[in-house]
């Protein structure tokens, strides 16, 4: 088939559109990442064991993210979950645009400015969210972890993932992580946001021309951290 040909620039087209989104995504889940920080009000579950070796190790959160990344990766291996491009891609270009971002602005002092700044990444978070899932380049790190001990244990989904995330959460804090209203308010709030983002952002099939946001399976309609 030419890429010539009308299916072959819609093909194109698809692809130019699907790695956009994936890296805008990334790139602004980072930053979204970053503005709670800068809020200090608490950050998301994944953030608060960054802070927290971040605090510990002297590092930078997002290198902290990108080691944290990859070492989450090599637990893919027994498990036996395979990466794709968004999966690689996540670990280092969130941790980068995370410390990027962090150079730029500076914290937010006083509930006045706090709350703005925490509103504003959680809404960037699930934008990011929404653009990300929706490019199908594979699921993050943490997500492969989640699902792959989903098939590897039988247990659900919500299970598996509110285990983890209740043990990072946890070991984060005990580090010297943020937890705080802005992790309460994340996580009552990025499912909703993410399902609407998702809707926003999801791309057509070149061939179908359907709106598909992930696999047959809603096991991975799944979010990025």
């Amino acid at each position: 088939m030419s890429p010539l040909s009308p299916l072959g620039g819609r093909i194109l087209s698809t692809l130019f559109r699907r790695l956009l989104q994936l890296y805008l995504g990334l790139a602004l889940y980072g930053a979204s990442s970053a503005l709670l920080v800068r809020g200090g009000l608490g950050l998301e579950p994944w953030g608060v064991l960054h802070q927290g070796l971040a605090e510990r190790t002297g590092l930078t959160i997002g290198v902290v993210s990108i080691i944290v990344g990859a070492a989450v990766l090599l637990l893919w291996i027994p498990i036996r979950q395979k990466p794709g491009l968004g999966t690689v891609s996540n670990v280092f270009v969130i941790g980068v645009a995370m410390d990027a971002t962090l150079a730029l602005v500076p914290d937010a002092h006083g509930l006045a400015a706090q709350i703005p700044v925490m509103a504003a990444g959680i809404l960037l978070n699930g934008v990011a969210t929404g653009l990300y899932i929706s490019a199908r380049f594979g699921p993050g790190p943490r997500d492969g972890l989640m699902t792959g001990l989903h098939r590897l244990t039988g247990r659900s989904i919500r299970l598996v993932r509110t285990a983890i995330e209740v043990a990072v959460v946890a070991t984060g804090f005990v580090l010297g992580g943020s937890v705080g209203v802005g992790t309460v308010v994340y996580a009552l709030s990025i499912g909703p946001l993410a399902q609407l983002f998702l809707r926003v952002f999801a791309i057509p099939s070149a061939d179908e021309g359907s709106r598909v946001v992930a696999g047959a399976s809603p096991e991975r309609v799944i979010l990025p951290k």
